[in-house]
C-alpha cells in the first residue's frame, strides 16, 4: 500500500468510526511494576513449576515431576505402557548426564525395542524413522510456565522431526530451565547471540499436542504434530 493510499484508507476508516485520525506517534509506556520480567535467579521456583503443571493439564498434556535418579525407570514405564517398538531421540549429551544411557538403553535392548538417535549425516533415514516411531523423546532448553510451552533449539543432532512426527512426544524438562513466559525465552536467545553463540535456524515452541479446529469448531488432535504429549520435570544434574 502506498503512502497516498494508506492515508486515504485511514481517513475513511476514521470517518466510519466517527472519530478524528490519530496522528501522534505511540509512545512506549513506563511500566510502574517489574512483574513482566521477574528476577532471573528465580528460575525453576516452585511457583512456576506449579503454573507449568496447571497449564499443561489445560493443554491436554500429561505432566510428571520425578527425581532425576528415577528418570530412566519412569521413561521406560511410559515406553512399555505405550507398546512402542521404535523410539527416536536427539543426539544429546544430556541423555548420558541424566543416566538414560546406559540404564534405559539396556532396558530397550533387552526387550528388543529399537532406539534410534537422530543423525544429521543420515537425515532422510532419520526422518523416515521418526515417522515410524511411536515415541519421540527430547530434553527441552526452556519451559514457559504460563503457557506450558517447551522451547527446543533444533541444532546439530537435534532434528525437528523427533518432536513432530511420532505419535507421542516426551519432553524432559530440567527444573532450572522453567521460566514464566516468552519474554524470558527471547531474552535468553538475545543473551546467547550477544555472547557470539551460533544459534540454530529452527527454534521450536511446543504447547502440548497438535490441536486444529475446523470452521464448525470441531477439535482435531494430531493433524500437524503429536497426538499425545508428556512433560517430565526433573531436578538438575
Amino acid at each position: 500500500m502506498t503512502i497516498l493510499n494508506r492515508d486515504a484508507f485511514l481517513n475513511k476508516l476514521a470517518e466510519r468510526l466517527g472519530r478524528p485520525r490519530m496522528r501522534e506517534e505511540i509512545q512506549k509506556p513506563e511500566w510502574d511494576q517489574a512483574r513482566l520480567v521477574p528476577p532471573e535467579d528465580r528460575k525453576g521456583c516452585e511457583e512456576w513449576v506449579e503454573r507449568l503443571e496447571k497449564q499443561a493439564q489445560l493443554n491436554r498434556t500429561t505432566f510428571f515431576r520425578i527425581p532425576a535418579d528415577f528418570l530412566p525407570e519412569a521413561v521406560w514405564k511410559m515406553i512399555k505402557k505405550a507398546g512402542a517398538k521404535t523410539v527416536i531421540t536427539w543426539d544429546d549429551v544430556r541423555w548420558n548426564e541424566y543416566g538414560l544411557d546406559p540404564a534405559l538403553n539396556a532396558k530397550l535392548e533387552e526387550h528388543r525395542i529399537r532406539l534410534q538417535q537422530w543423525c544429521d549425516e543420515q537425515a532422510a533415514e532419520s526422518i523416515s524413522l521418526a515417522e515410524q516411531a511411536m515415541i519421540g523423546i527430547t530434553f527441552s532448553d526452556l519451559a514457559l510456565a504460563e503457557s506450558a510451552t517447551v522451547m527446543l533449539l533444533n541444532g546439530r543432532g537435534k532434528g525437528r522431526s523427533v518432536s513432530l512426527l511420532p505419535h507421542k512426544y516426551i519432553a524432559i524438562i530440567p527444573r532450572s530451565t522453567i521460566v514464566p513466559r516468552l519474554t524470558h525465552a527471547t531474552r535468553e536467545i538475545r543473551r546467547r547471540i550477544e555472547k557470539g553463540e551460533l544459534l540454530p535456524s529452527c527454534i521450536n515452541f511446543i504447547s502440548g499436542p497438535s490441536n486444529s479446529a475446523d470452521i464448525e469448531m470441531n477439535l482435531v488432535v494430531g493433524v500437524h504434530g503429536p497426538v499425545e504429549v508428556t512433560y517430565i520435570v526433573v531436578d538438575d544434574r
